[in-house]
């Protein structure tokens, strides 16, 4: 039952298995599934000190949460992909346009929805889907069900350096674009004072539109090397987030 708590905890928000249009009877029953294979993989706890109905609970909703916070983390690192995409549209002119993302239920940038989509499909072409549940299991040897947590200094220093690290691989992936979009309105406020005559609003707009799509296009051969990253990131932040909680260095 531990098992399939934490098990159902990292299905509900993670990134291939959370999505809101899977059906929940799918969810579910893929955690029970996993969660009888686990069982038979792991030392069975002493569990003496939970000898009572509420530390059970207790118990529970501790491993819900390790489960939750784990999928929080291997969510909050693709959202890199979702900023960078933000940076771009609003650069090259698509920051008035959104399309609807059935797996977070809100209105996201047309770049950052095919970045998205690129990048699910590269998730699974390269079985990240494995990886996570692999980093699953592997949790319960890194943090056993009945070990106690520590939460101190050192979780909140992991966290501010999670965010850091999403923002700096946005600015990475936008990077090119951001460079080549910069050049662009350089060389029009050239153009304006050299050639007054000319109408650098009306041109500007479809030349930045052009720019960053074949900017885009150039950059998508590379884009596998940064899947490539954001899995090998979403392990490593998960297998320290559950060093740091049992009370590792």
């Amino acid at each position: 039952l531990l098992i399939f708590v934490r098990m159902t905890g990292l299905f509900v928000v993670s990134p291939v298995f959370g999505r809101q249009n899977i059906p929940v009877y799918f969810k579910v029953g893929f955690s029970f599934l996993t969660a009888i294979l686990v069982t038979y993989s792991i030392p069975v706890p002493d569990m003496a000190a939970y000898n009572s109905m509420a530390a059970f609970i207790f118990l529970i909703a501790k491993e819900f949460l390790v489960g939750l916070v784990l999928g929080y983390i291997s969510y909050l690192i693709i959202t890199a992909i979702y900023l960078a995409g933000q940076m771009i549209d609003m650069h090259i002119g698509f920051g008035m346009v959104s399309v609807f993302d059935p797996m977070s239920n809100i209105q996201i940038p047309v770049t950052a929805n095919f970045y998205f989509v690129l990048t699910m499909l590269m998730f699974l072409a390269i079985d990240g889907h494995h990886l996570l549940i692999y980093t699953l299991a592997d949790s319960f040897a890194l943090l056993p069900l009945n070990s106690s947590l520590t939460i101190d200094s050192a979780l909140l220093d992991f966290f501010l350096k999670l965010f850091t690290s999403v923002f700096v691989i946005s600015f990475k992936i936008a990077a090119p674009v951001t460079a080549a979009v910069l050049v662009a309105d350089v060389s029009l406020g050239v153009i304006a004072k050299a050639v007054p005559q000319v109408n650098v609003f009306v041109v500007g707009m479809p030349l930045k539109i052009l720019l960053g799509l074949l900017v885009i296009l150039f950059t998508l051969t590379a884009f596998r090397s940064v899947v490539h990253v954001l899995m090998g990131g979403m392990q490593n932040e998960m297998t320290r987030f559950m060093e740091i909680l049992g009370g590792g260095v």
